[in-house]
C-alpha cells in the first residue's frame, strides 16, 4: 500500500517532533504492509508560522531519514499539503507544493467555513495543468452539512482524498458517517494516514481500508494503490462515476412507476 498525506517527517511541522519518532511511526506503517510513503509537509499553514518550507529542504530530510532506516522498506516520496490561500497557482513554482511534477496539489481548508471563490481559485488551478486534490473533506463542517459541495467539486475537476482515522472513528461520528457517504457514492480517489506521531494519530490504513473493502469492494485498491502510484509518477487519474444519493434513487423509483 501507498500512504498518501501524513506528517511523518521529524521537526518539519506539527508532525514528528524527533527521529525517533519518525522511525517508530515508519516501523508501524512497514508492519501494516505500506511500501511507501508520500511524505505531505505543511506548507503556508497559519499555525507553522515563519517557518521556511521547500522542495530542497524536504528533500534533504527525507534522505536524512532514509540513512536511518535500517530495516524499514519503505520509499519515501517529497510532498505538501497546502493550506488554501488565493494563491494556488503563484505558489505551485515551488515544486514541493505540486510533488515534483506540476500535476497535482493536495489542499486543506480551515474546518468551520469555506473560503470566499474558493471555487473560482481552484478552477484557475486547474486551467494552469494542475488537479487540485482536497484535504479530508469529511472533517469539513459545510460538507458534512451539505454532501453536494463534494459533488460540485469533483465534477469541476477535483480529486478527493478521505483520512483513514475518519473511516473508523478517531475524528467522531460525523466524520466516519461522512467519509462512508463519500466511500459509497465512489467520491473518493486517496485514503491517507494523516498520521502526526507514534501515538493516538500513528499509521493506521490497514484498519481503515478493511472497512473501505466492505464498502466499495475491489475497487478499494485504487485509493491506497493505483491512484497514489500515478501521483506519484504524475500520471493522469480518473475519478470514479459518481453514485447518486438514496434519496435521488427512491425519487427517482417513485417517478418511474408514476410514468
Amino acid at each position: 500500500m501507498i500512504d498518501f498525506h501524513n506528517h511523518v517527517l521529524p521537526n518539519l511541522d506539527d508532525g514528528s517532533k524527533s527521529m525517533q519518532q519518525t522511525l517508530s511511526m515508519l516501523k508501524t506503517a512497514s508492519e501494516q504492509g505500506i511500501t511507501d510513503i508520500i511524505c505531505t509537509v505543511h506548507y503556508q499553514h497559519p499555525k507553522m508560522g515563519e517557518k521556511e518550507i521547500n522542495f530542497e529542504i524536504v528533500n534533504q530530510c527525507i534522505e536524512n531519514v532514509q540513512n536511518e532506516m535500517q530495516g524499514i522498506n519503505i520509499n519515501l516520496h517529497p510532498g505538501a499539503e497546502v493550506f488554501y490561500l488565493p494563491n494556488l497557482t503563484e505558489i505551485k513554482s515551488d515544486l514541493i507544493t505540486v510533488f515534483g511534477h506540476g500535476k497535482y496539489m493536495l489542499i486543506e481548508f480551515l474546518p468551520y467555513q469555506l473560503p470566499i471563490n474558493y471555487d473560482e481559485e481552484l478552477f484557475k488551478l486547474s486551467l494552469s495543468g494542475t488537479t487540485p486534490i482536497i484535504a479530508h473533506p469529511e472533517r469539513y463542517k459545510p460538507i458534512q452539512d451539505n454532501i453536494d459541495i463534494v459533488v460540485k467539486l469533483i465534477n469541476s475537476g477535483c480529486l478527493i482524498q478521505i483520512d483513514a482515522g475518519s473511516l473508523i472513528g478517531h475524528f467522531g461520528k460525523k466524520c466516519k458517517n461522512t467519509s462512508e457517504i463519500l466511500l459509497k457514492r465512489n467520491m473518493v480517489h486517496f485514503i491517507g494516514s494523516d498520521a502526526h506521531n507514534d501515538l493516538k494519530r500513528n499509521f493506521c490504513l490497514k484498519d481503515a481500508m478493511l472497512l473501505c473493502e466492505n464498502i466499495m469492494g475491489r475497487k478499494s485498491e485504487k485509493l491506497v494503490k493505483e491512484n497514489p502510484l500515478k501521483l506519484i509518477k504524475g500520471e493522469k487519474i480518473l475519478p470514479f462515476e459518481i453514485q447518486e444519493s438514496n434519496a435521488k434513487n427512491l425519487f427517482q423509483k417513485i417517478l418511474n412507476r408514476m410514468i
